[in-house]
């Protein structure tokens, strides 16, 4: 996908964290990009630099809507579509794993209809945010073509199947795709995650933080503006039919102790940390693990901040 070419994009989650963010890049570099969202997690305010933008079109509709969507789309893509950033899923593990419907919905038939979507209107690049939690609990560093992989979660079951099903697509009618899975990211316009929670938290009780677990779980901490870095790096790095990276830190990891006192001493100094005990903060937390970054490194990129820099930068923007 060359940067320098004028293209029509569409970014599915638009409206949600890094999609929000992808799509502010995106109109900087000169595309014209539609964006969907249903506004389940995400938010019309975090689109509010992209709506200034006459390159750019909202459509609040639900991709499992399909018929919907296509209906929305067709005037709107008369002359085509070029490129397709899939980043519409349902990001809050926690809820998967107490409804794994909402997954199958949310994450594997939101990237199903994608595809219907891109062969409709004939779009031929895909970039898709995949996740490390694919690669289940496993020891060491966690590299791309490592297998096989058993996922503890609904969420990470679904992401292996969507890049199953894009890998399908591949063979069929698209011509090329970048996969990319991601650590845990963290900045502003989050929806959710350690240092959402924590602040929300801290801000409806100031005296006490609740945190699940021991607080000894550890992960590597990625910003979103280095998420989106790599990201665009590697597009214009790799032009294989499919390109598939991990992105994330260089053995560096953040705790979630880290993480609660930095909210803690950023939000309410003198509140107390109250820690629930055991490994995992909930069913399908994977409690720790380290992504090699050695492939995307070969292309040149690697991360400006470690992680702890990141959760800290995160938690001044969020607060």
């Amino acid at each position: 996908m060359d940067a320098l070419i004028k293209k029509t994009i569409l970014v599915t989650g638009a409206a949600g964290f890094i999609g929000s963010h992808a799509t502010d890049r995106l109109l900087v570099k000169g595309h014209r990009v539609i964006g969907v969202d249903n506004l389940k997690l995400g938010r019309m305010d975090n689109l509010q630099k992209a709506l200034e933008n006459t390159e750019f079109t909202f459509i609040e509709a639900d991709l499992n809507d399909l018929q919907k969507v296509l209906e929305l789309l067709r005037p709107l893509l008369a002359g085509g579509l070029d490129t397709v950033w899939h980043l519409a899923a349902n990001s809050d593990i926690q809820s998967g794993a107490k409804d794994a419907n909402i997954d199958l919905q949310d994450t594997f038939m939101t990237t199903f209809n994608t595809l219907a979507i891109m062969k409709e209107f004939g779009a031929g690049e895909l970039v898709f945010a995949s996740t490390s939690a694919i690669y289940g609990e496993k020891a060491g560093l966690l590299s791309e073509d490592m297998g096989p992989l058993f996922p503890i979660s609904s969420y990470g079951a679904m992401k292996l199947a969507s890049e199953g099903i894009i890998t399908a697509a591949l063979e069929s009618f698209l011509k090329h795709v970048w996969m990319f899975r991601f650590p845990n990211v963290v900045g502003s316009r989050a929806t959710h995650g350690a240092v959402y929670d924590f602040v929300r938290k801290l801000k409806e009780n100031p005296k006490e933080l609740e945190v699940l677990g021991d607080g000894t779980q550890i992960k590597p901490y990625l910003h979103v503006s280095e998420l989106l870095d790599a990201m665009f790096f590697a597009i214009q790095k790799s032009q294989d039919r499919l390109n598939y990276f991990n992105i994330g830190q260089t053995s560096s990891r953040s705790t979630v102790k880290f993480i609660a006192e930095s909210v803690v001493k950023a939000v309410s100094p003198d509140a107390h940390v109250v820690y629930r005990g055991g490994s995992r903060g909930w069913v399908g937390d994977v409690p720790q693990f380290e992504l090699s970054i050695e492939k995307i490194g070969r292309l040149g990129w690697k991360p400006k901040m470690t992680s702890d820099q990141s959760v800290v930068l995160a938690v001044s923007e969020c607060i």
